[in-house]
């Protein structure tokens, strides 16, 4: 529910009285992290590591963090868990993405590839992912979403201008763009919230499929599930402010569903540079519903879908959706801003330039990022893993020439 002050103080009183409990140490390290105390959330994975060595979350942990760095130890520890039998499927790929983190850091870029190869074979493995079914999906949505499709629907969903979507690609700066908006005295950020996703759900559950079921929804049933939506969510509201973010990226698979019954909320387009992004993503081990992201190829033919499918809203509801290009956020940050509230119909406030000063929890692997100010120094990181991008080059095909030049900082 969001409430970590208190999450971290059940955390503590467990563990006062269960001190061995490295789990539970772990699950205190995530809370404290989340809540900004990272030196505390970093001791707590540190107690859970020496209570069990083996335990390979509580070493991702730490290179989640992505500000952490391992010492030489460290990796010698991670190196001979990995060298051992017996260890579970899970450990070994929370071993093998540690590891990888730890070789880019000290830029043995070859071996930390490798490694971050063989976490992804074994994610990958452990849940399977059809790029074909997802491709399939776009098409049917394309050829069902169309602005006259729109047109005879005019009306109906929830009024309510409360919710802010940010959708797109994992790992596209969409955690900067919360913490921005969510730095404005009108604007509260939540999390990555699973209510749309849990309605496409239950809607493809029944005897249609999704797409036909959505097709068939009456002026009732949107607004019914808009208004769902919007006290599904009220819990994790803790203030006052008119307008609240819900930054779940997979969204983009669902913005014809969000039109139908929030057709007053704001969609946002977080994008970045598709080697950057896919990469990015390809190296980062997600705890759930990222499966595209465990393959070169599949994340390449996911990035390329979902620029599909955006360019057809684009399309059809022309300007619906406000996109935020990663690289000119970085290179001219208050131009940008600036632009992005008033799209939201929001004033400027200076807040939002510091948004680093922000102490909300944050629940994502940015957090720790997006509480230092703008930097560029990841925009061209994914050059030194090059060698090896060519089945994501290729399954990104024309989408990789037309994004746009990243611009040079101000």
């Amino acid at each position: 529910m969001g409430d970590y002050a208190e999450s971290i103080e059940v955390y503590e009183s467990v563990l006062a009285e269960f001190s061995r409990q490295p789990r539970i140490w772990m699950s205190y390290g995530h809370a404290l992290r989340t809540a900004g105390r990272s030196a505390d959330g970093i001791a707590a994975y540190r107690r859970a590591i020496a209570l069990e060595p083996t335990l390979g979350e509580a070493y991702w942990s730490l290179a989640n963090l992505k500000t952490f760095t391992f010492s030489i130890e460290d990796v010698a520890a991670m190196e001979a868990a990995l060298a051992r039998g017996g260890l579970s499927d899970e450990d070994r790929l929370h071993f093998e993405f540690s590891l990888g983190k730890a070789l880019e850091d000290k830029r043995a870029y070859a071996e930390s590839f490798a490694h971050y190869s063989a976490g992804n074979s074994l994610r990958h493995r452990l849940h399977p992912y059809s790029a074909e079914d997802n491709s399939a999906f776009v098409r049917r949505s394309k050829a069902l979403f169309t602005a006259e499709f729109f047109a005879a629907r005019d009306g109906g969903g929830a009024p309510a201008r409360d919710p802010v979507f940010i959708v797109g690609m994992p790992r596209a700066g969409s955690t900067l763009l919360e913490q921005i908006l969510a730095s404005h005295s009108q604007v509260e950020g939540t999390m990555e919230l699973p209510n749309i996703p849990q309605i496409a759900h239950e809607l493809a559950g029944g005897d249609l499929g999704f797409l036909e079921r959505v097709a068939a929804l009456d002026i009732d049933e949107r607004r019914a599930l808009g208004e769902r939506y919007l006290a599904e969510t009220r819990i994790q509201r803790k203030t006052d402010a008119p307008f609240f973010i819900d930054k779940m990226p997979n969204n983009c698979l669902y913005l014809g569903l969000i039109q139908l019954i929030l057709p007053n909320a704001i969609i946002i387009d977080a994008r970045r540079h598709p080697l950057g992004c896919c990469f990015s993503g390809f190296k980062q081990h997600f705890a759930r519903g990222q499966n595209f992201s465990y393959g070169l190829e599949d994340i390449g033919r996911y990035y390329a879908d979902y620029v599909d499918l955006m360019a057809q809203f684009d399309a059809v509801l022309p300007g619906r959706v406000y996109r935020v290009f990663y690289e000119q956020l970085i290179a001219d940050t208050e131009a940008q801003v600036r632009s992005l509230l008033a799209h939201c119909g929001l004033p400027f406030e200076e807040s939002c330039l510091r948004f680093h000063e922000n102490e909300r929890a944050v629940r994502t692997a940015s957090s720790e990022q997006v509480r230092r100010p703008i930097f560029r120094d990841g925009l061209d990181h994914w050059r030194h893993y090059e060698p090896w991008l060519a089945p994501l080059k290729e399954a990104l095909g024309p989408v990789l020439t037309l994004y746009p030049e990243v611009p040079a900082a101000h």
